[in-house]
């Protein structure tokens, strides 16, 4: 195709989307005027992929669809909304921040129970559960599972 013109079988292996994720992207609103050849099919610009370049990291940030479009309407709006636009992505961010702590803690802990393995310590940690009787529905069941 000419350049920075592109098919929506360019877009969809170059971003590694399937094209059936794009049209459902059009059809609601998140990627908006796709313009279309004369024989209907679809063309993307260099600014239509700029835009899916950001749909594509929000998405991969864990925001949810309808907030997408719910952006991609307040921007389609203009001037006026910049205050609300931004709260969308303060919060986002405010998500991605506690997800980020939440990793860093799951982190911390296999860190743990790896140089538990790793020292020979790893009884300290079946003490641990007899102690608090973590897992005691059926005494002695957990022993079975390689923790």
């Amino acid at each position: 195709m000419q350049n920075n013109i592109h098919t929506i079988t360019e877009v969809s292996e170059k971003y590694q989307i399937s094209s059936n994720t794009l049209r459902y992207y059009e059809r609601i609103g998140l990627l908006p005027d796709i313009p279309r050849q004369s024989n209907g099919n679809r063309y993307f610009t260099e600014n239509n992929l700029k835009w899916l370049e950001m749909i594509i990291c929000l998405r991969h940030s864990g925001i949810p669809i309808e907030t997408l479009v719910n952006y991609a309407e307040l921007l389609k709006q203009g001037k006026g909304t910049e205050k609300e636009r931004e709260n969308l992505l303060r919060e986002q961010l405010a998500t991605l921040y506690q997800k980020q702590a939440n990793l860093q803690r799951s982190i911390d802990r296999l860190e743990h129970k790896i140089s538990l393995y790793e020292s020979g310590d790893i009884a300290q940690e079946l003490s641990y559960f007899e102690e608090y009787a973590i897992l005691s529905d059926e005494k002695d069941s957990w022993k079975e599972i390689d923790v």
